[in-house]
């Protein structure tokens, strides 16, 4: 099939599957983070056309989802599916991000093949149209976790695969175009392959190699897990009469300080202070001190 009928009602179709997947894994980080029913929305909007608008705007073309409803309505439709939705929002499986993972999966593989190939309807190479789709397939998820104030998966060493199955996705769209076999069939295949590739990844922790400079046992310390059977400590050495001091005994008499040689310091009091000061009762010393009434024995 040519790419003009591919980038056709099958890209529209496709296109609304994946914003709807990626909204509902905006929506889920939402509830998660236990934003309100306008937060939800705002997430689920990032998350859905978030990648597409960036890969409108690089192509130069107005944004489609400015001029169709359908891209708008869908991730208000996500959103309000998974806020409302009592059993989704007590779900251990929503908690835990299970079913964000899978709605990001989902979205990954049919946004890395309908980024593709409209760069590719538009005149794109094969580099330049592979970079654009993974864009596309990043941009929604990675626009989402920013406004949540969490760090992109793309970018956390500690994750399972994620640019993988969308750089594999892009790039057999791209190799199928160039041999002429990209049809409706390949490219829900090759859509269906990203998604598993992450979910593999997912099930079995599949993960890139962390750099040398934090693999380096004397670099990233305090990154490094603590080991399974750590040393014991060295015992001192023990003491010689050559290491230690002997000290004269000392007179505590000489350390107690007399109060007559102390130095008291008076501070004279601000004149201001005695402005609104009430003048002190002048009483006898023989009034203020009552005299001392002699035992009886």
């Amino acid at each position: 099939m040519p790419i003009d009928e591919l980038s056709g009602a099958v890209q529209y179709v496709m296109d609304l599957l994946g914003i709807f997947a990626f909204a509902l894994s905006g929506a889920f980080l939402a509830v998660r983070k236990d934003f309100d029913i306008f937060g939800t929305v705002i997430l689920s909007e990032a998350a859905g056309p978030g990648g597409g608008l960036f890969r409108d705007m690089v192509l130069g073309v107005t944004p489609v989802a400015f001029t169709d409803l359908g891209y708008f309505f869908t991730p208000c439709a996500a959103a309000a599916i998974v806020y409302f939705g009592h059993r989704l929002v007590h779900d251990d499986k929503v908690r835990e991000g299970r079913l964000f993972d899978a709605s990001d999966a989902a979205a990954l593989g049919l946004f890395s093949v309908t980024g593709t190939v409209k760069a590719l309807d538009h005149g794109f190479n094969i580099p330049a149209a592979v970079t654009l789709g993974c864009a596309s397939a990043f941009g929604g998820g990675v626009l989402a976790s920013l406004l949540a104030l969490e760090m992109p998966t793309l970018l956390r060493w500690n994750h399972d695969l994620y640019a993988l199955p969308t750089l594999a996705g892009a790039t057999s769209t791209a190799l199928l175009h160039h041999t002429g076999l990209l049809n409706v069939g390949t490219a829900i295949g090759t859509a269906l392959f990203a998604f598993g590739l992450r979910l593999l990844a997912l099930r079995y922790n599949w993960r890139t190699p962390r750099s040398n400079f934090w693999r380096n046992p004397f670099a990233g310390m305090r990154q490094q897990p603590p080991p399974a059977n750590p040393a014991p400590a060295p015992t001192p050495p023990p003491a010689i009469e050559a290491d230690t001091v002997t000290l004269p005994p000392m007179d505590a008499d000489q350390l107690v300080q007399r109060r007559d040689d102390t130095l008291r310091l008076k501070r004279r009091p601000d004149p201001r202070l005695l402005l609104n000061r009430p003048a002190k009762r002048k009483t006898d010393d023989r009034e203020q001190t009552p005299p001392k009434q002699p035992s009886e024995d």
